[in-house]
C-alpha cells in the first residue's frame, strides 16, 4: 500500500517535529506545573514517534525500491 507524498510528508514532520517538542514540552511543564502522568504520557509519545518512525523508514525504503532510486 502507498500513501501519497503530501501523507508521508505530513506523517514525517509529526514523526520529526511535532511528537518530540511535545514529548519535550510536556516533560519540562509536567514537574514544574504538577501535571499528571507524566513519566507515562511522555514514554507513550516517544513510543508512538518511534513506531512512526520506523514505519516511514520502511516505507521510504519500499518506495526507493519500487521506483530505483536511493535517498541519502
Amino acid at each position: 500500500m502507498l500513501i501519497s507524498n503530501k501523507t508521508y510528508d505530513i506523517l514525517k514532520w509529526i514523526a520529526q517535529i511535532l511528537l518530540p517538542a511535545f514529548g519535550t514540552l510536556y516533560a519540562a511543564l509536567a514537574p514544574m506545573w504538577g501535571l499528571p502522568y507524566g513519566d507515562q504520557v511522555v514514554g507513550t509519545i516517544l513510543a508512538v514517534d518511534t513506531f512512526l518512525g520506523a514505519l516511514l523508514g520502511i516505507s521510504s525504503k519500499k518506495y526507493n525500491a519500487a521506483t530505483g532510486s536511493e535517498e541519502n
